[in-house]
């Protein structure tokens, strides 16, 4: 169980990853098939979250509730929290962060279930090195990360990754690909103001005498930590959350908190994982995002041929001993071959009829395209207007073209 150790300094919550020190306790049951001994960082459950039977990871795809992994989830009840476990407004919630949902029980029918708690968190906070269109990636912290058909730019960085210059800090979510090492980003939003950079990933090169390891050949310092607030027991393999100061001392960055870089769903939950398998030893045993899937009696809808070592995937099953039990396993590429379709529920606003855009859900929603109107036609838009759009994400990431428009 970690504990968050809340930092006043850090100004801007909603726009920055409030990521501080506290402690993990390692289990060895996660991270077996990794090399190294364990590492889960469980939040406490508290209130209506210890009645939560159902378990979703993965990034945001839709609002007019929560969408993960296809499944809607109404969240008008639910606590919202950081990675810290601050707790947040529902309205900070953004497409293509990726998080983690407690719920109730899933109607499968209906795809629908409600959410008891929302948590999310990034993989990095860095500044930006080296941008390189032709690979479609960018350095951050020194660390690759991949931009796809599917990453979600904050329209504050218009034009995309070409919008990205080396220096500028972002905050990147998105899925580990150990495997590639590199990290493939479901959103990046500028982060100019933060006082703290932030990585996540596995330890290697230890040296617990030095007190140093890097994560992704980043060199991490952890010497002026005291002995309390470093999870016992680090060992090479192990996921962790490091909190950085935005300065390096003799050539290393030095950690300011560092805390566990998994978090385990509990037993007996309903689980639905959306990720990247990040070990694989068969089509039977793997990882995905770090968590154990034994999928020896799944079902395999598009094929087994797909599921190797960085392919992405989403997994349902029942979470026994830390391991989940799949019943069935899909593969995102077969499943998903086209750009993806995001779902937006709300109230229009800013609404501007010559350029034809509106803003939902805190994006830019641009109508100027072949679009099909449910119950109404283009003359109803208007602000305040109730309004379900479907749509893509245009070529630089930071609006959806709205393919459908319902109004409600």
């Amino acid at each position: 169980m970690s504990q968050p150790f809340p930092n006043p300094s850090l100004s801007r919550p909603s726009r920055r990853t409030l990521f501080t020190a506290g402690l993990a306790l390692a289990s060895s049951a996660v991270l077996v098939a990794c090399g190294g001994g364990g590492d889960t960082s469980t939040a406490p459950s508290t209130g209506s979250t210890s009645q939560a039977s159902s378990y979703a990871q993965g990034p945001i795809t839709g609002f007019g509730s929560v969408f993960v992994g296809g499944v809607r989830y109404d969240d008008s009840a639910a606590a919202v929290e950081d990675d810290d476990g601050n707790t947040m407004s529902r309205s900070m919630l953004k497409l293509g962060m990726v998080v983690e949902v407690d719920a109730g029980r899933i109607d499968r029918l209906a795809s629908t279930a409600l959410a008891l708690r929302i948590r999310w968190s990034s993989e990095v906070v860095g500044p930006v090195g080296t941008v390189d269109p032709l690979a479609s990636t960018v350095q951050v912290l020194g660390q690759t990360v991949l931009v796809t058909s599917s990453t979600l730019f904050d329209e504050t960085l218009m034009g995309g990754l070409s919008a990205l210059t080396p220096g500028t800090v972002v905050e990147v979510y998105g899925l580990l690909d150990p495997s590639n090492g590199r990290i493939v980003a479901t959103r990046i939003e500028a982060e100019d103001s933060a006082s703290a950079y932030k990585v996540r990933g596995q330890i290697t090169n230890l040296d617990s005498t030095a007190k140093t390891f890097t994560i992704n050949g980043l060199p991490i310092s952890y010497t002026n930590l005291p002995g309390g607030l470093v999870p016992p027991g680090l060992v090479n393999g192990q996921y962790v959350r490091v909190r950085l100061q935005t300065t390096q001392v003799a050539g290393a960055w030095v950690a300011t908190g560092i805390r566990g870089g998994l978090r385990v769903p509990q037993a007996d939950r309903d689980s639905h994982v959306e990720g990247i398998v990040t070990s694989f030893t068969s089509t039977s045993t793997f990882q995905v995002n770090g968590l154990a899937v034994d999928a020896s009696n799944a079902r395999f809808p598009d094929g087994t041929d797909g599921v190797r070592l960085g392919a992405r995937v989403e997994v349902e099953g029942v979470v026994v001993n830390g391991v989940i039990v799949a019943s069935k396993v899909e593969i995102e590429e077969r499943r998903i071959p086209g750009p993806r379709q995001w779902e937006l529920r709300g109230e229009v606003g800013r609404l501007n009829t010559t350029d034809k855009t509106f803003a939902l859900r805190g994006l830019t929603v641009w109508y100027g395209g072949t679009v099909d109107y449910r119950d109404g036609s283009e003359t109803r838009l208007s602000n305040g207007a109730r309004v379900e759009v479907k749509g893509v994400l245009a070529a630089d990431r930071t609006r959806l073209e709205a393919k459908r428009i319902e109004f409600k």
